[in-house]
Formats: structure tokens, C-alpha cells, sequence
């Protein structure tokens, strides 16, 4: 098992360099959306190592993962936890794991106590961050580029990260809000 997980963690790696190289390039759409992110090119860096940092605390702790089904989202040393957990010590336990990470400044843990989401519920959420990620094209801010919002959602909950001015926060929470299906909006923005 372990040869497998150090095979994914290396293929993980190596498909994160080669995405920053093309960043450098500017050939790739993952490029062109890192062009637009308002993080420096080493703070996304690190974002993309904090996440595989936090997977590999999954996999060392198999008590942890075979009684949860938790997602990681970094952006600008911020970690997003969601997804769902059996017990609350079991997503508390997770959640300061990640906290000690290297880099992490914070734990927003969202994790939902209770049995995990079936892949209708996961096929939902998918859709529905890309109805948001539409939507947001639509804030009417000048010079507003909505790549620079990450959104994530779990079972109906739309949490949006990013580095953004109060305006661009609160157009992109109003967009979000009135996409159908979408039944709460949680703002995890750093303000610029």
C-alpha cells in the first residue's frame, strides 16, 4: 500500500511542477488562470504542497480516513476542510493534523457530522460550483476576473476563497446566492 500512495504523491508532484512550469510559459488554461490569481506564484505553490501535505496526513492516519470522507482546499495558507466525518473527535482530530502543517495560518473545519454524501450528492455540488464559477462572470465589476475566486461546495453549501476588494465580495456572495440550488454562501475571503 505504501508503494502505491508514494507512486500517486510523486505523479501528484510531478503534475503540480509541470502545471507551475506551464504557469511560466503561459500556455495552459492553468496558467492563464495563475496569471489572474492574485497570490504570488510561490504562495500557490505552497497552496498546492499544503494540500498534498494534508492528503498524506489522511493516509498515515487510517483511523482517521476509513471513518470520514474529508476534502482539502488551500489558498493563501488557509486550509478549507469539507466533506464528512462520523464523529466529531474524528474531524477535530483531522482539522488539527492540518494545523500543524508547515505554512498553515488557518482551519476553516466545515466538515459535516454524518454519513458521507452519495455520488449524486458529489455530482451535485459539481455542478453546482460550476453554475457559481458561470455566474460569476456576471459581478459587472470592471476588471474583475472571476478566476480569481475559488469556489468549493458540499451538500449544498458554496464556500468562496480568494484575495478580493469588499466590492468583489460581496458581488461575487450576491451571484452565488441566487444560483438555484445553492443553499447557503460562505465567505472565506482574505481582503485586499
Amino acid at each position: 500500500m505504501r508503494p502505491i500512495f508514494l507512486l500517486l504523491l510523486s505523479s501528484l508532484i510531478i503534475g503540480q511542477l509541470s502545471g507551475c512550469a506551464t504557469a511560466v510559459v503561459g500556455g495552459a488554461a492553468t496558467g492563464a488562470a495563475v496569471v489572474y490569481d492574485r497570490r504570488t506564484a510561490p504562495t500557490v505553490l505552497e497552496d498546492q504542497n499544503i494540500e498534498i501535505k494534508a492528503m498524506k496526513q489522511l493516509f498515515d492516519h487510517p483511523e482517521i480516513r476509513k471513518h470520514s470522507n474529508i476534502s482539502i482546499t488551500s489558498y493563501n495558507h488557509k486550509v478549507l476542510l469539507t466533506g464528512e466525518a462520523d464523529t466529531r473527535d474524528i474531524s477535530r482530530d483531522y482539522a488539527n493534523l492540518v494545523s500543524r502543517i508547515p505554512q498553515v495560518k488557518k482551519v476553516y473545519n466545515e466538515v459535516i457530522i454524518g454519513p458521507s454524501g452519495s455520488m449524486l450528492d458529489r455530482s451535485n455540488d459539481t455542478y453546482l460550483t460550476s453554475k457559481v464559477k458561470a455566474a460569476l462572470f456576471g459581478t459587472g465589476i470592471e476588471g474583475f476576473n472571476p478566476t480569481r475566486v475559488k469556489v468549493v461546495t458540499n451538500q449544498g453549501t458554496v464556500y468562496l476563497m480568494g484575495l478580493v476588494t469588499a466590492q468583489e465580495a460581496a458581488a461575487t456572495a450576491e451571484k452565488a446566492r441566487f444560483v438555484t440550488g445553492v443553499l447557503k454562501v460562505v465567505k472565506l475571503f482574505d481582503y485586499i
